[in-house]
Parts: C-alpha cells; sequence; structure tokens
C-alpha cells in the first residue's frame, strides 16, 4: 500500500472556502478577473457546483454553491462577509484595475502602506472581499510601530 501524504502535494496547511450565490458564475469571473485557473470542478446533478478548486499564482482556494439543504451560507444571504482574503501578487496595479474592469468594486484604491506592502481592496462580484498587495519594502517591527504611530496619531 502506497503511503499518502497528509496534506496533498500543492496545498498550503489553510486554503478558503468560499460559499457562493451562483458559484457556476465564479468561475468566469475569477479567470477573468483574478487569472485564476480552475484546477478541479464537481457539480451536483442539478448543475450546481458541489465542490470547485482554482489557483492564482501558488495559492489555492476552494468554493461551492450557497445551501440552506447543506448548511452554507453566502455573503448574499448573511448581508455582507466578515472575511477579508489576502493574495500578494507581482504587480498589485495592474491586477486591481484588471478585476475592477472585470467587475470587482474597488473599496480601498491601491496606495503604499505603512507596514512595507503596496495594497488595494476589492468585493468580488459574489460578496466576498480580498486584499491585494505587491510587498515593495521590508520594515522592521520597530519602524511599523512608529509608522503606525503616526498615522493614526
Amino acid at each position: 500500500m502506497t503511503e499518502v501524504q497528509a496534506i496533498p502535494s500543492g496545498f498550503g496547511a489553510v486554503l478558503p472556502y468560499l460559499v457562493i450565490k451562483n458559484a457556476a458564475a465564479a468561475f468566469d469571473f475569477y479567470q477573468k478577473a483574478f487569472g485564476a485557473e480552475t484546477t478541479l470542478r464537481m457539480n451536483m446533478p442539478s448543475g450546481a457546483v458541489m465542490h470547485a478548486e482554482m489557483r492564482i499564482g501558488s495559492a489555492t482556494f476552494m468554493f461551492s454553491e450557497q445551501s440552506d439543504d447543506w448548511g452554507t451560507k453566502s455573503p448574499d444571504m448573511l448581508g455582507a462577509s466578515p472575511v477579508t482574503l489576502m493574495i500578494y501578487v507581482p504587480d498589485v496595479d495592474a491586477f486591481v484595475e484588471r478585476a475592477a474592469a472585470a467587475g470587482a468594486t474597488v473599496t480601498m484604491p491601491v496606495s503604499d502602506q505603512f507596514w512595507g506592502d503596496r495594497s488595494g481592496c476589492l468585493q468580488d462580484p459574489f460578496g466576498h472581499n480580498w486584499m491585494i498587495s505587491t510587498h515593495i519594502e521590508d520594515v522592521s517591527e520597530e519602524e511599523m510601530a512608529k509608522r503606525a504611530a503616526q498615522m493614526f496619531g
């Protein structure tokens, strides 16, 4: 018998799993907006997405259709999402521009942040929040605290 890896190859220890109203439409959006690649799609006999996996760069995320029967709630059902997904990309400006053109709402314009990232925030058409960043500077904890104090002081 072949030994199985506890964490499958290509997966991190923590993966976001999104619940989406009209999950079938999410494939096109995430491909167009985020450059995501579909790695797995399993549908229910009804055509609803039972389970899907996509990858943005080296980051994998999963999703499925909202369902009261399964006990899964989407931001649409809850009225909002309390979670923000964070992605590092080589060019945050181009990424956010492409995502906005594909239908994402920019909730925080891209700008340089005191902790050393250039970041912007989006909400996708399904109600999920995303922070997109490019790391532009290594900042010590001491310097970060000083910059935070200046910003909030």
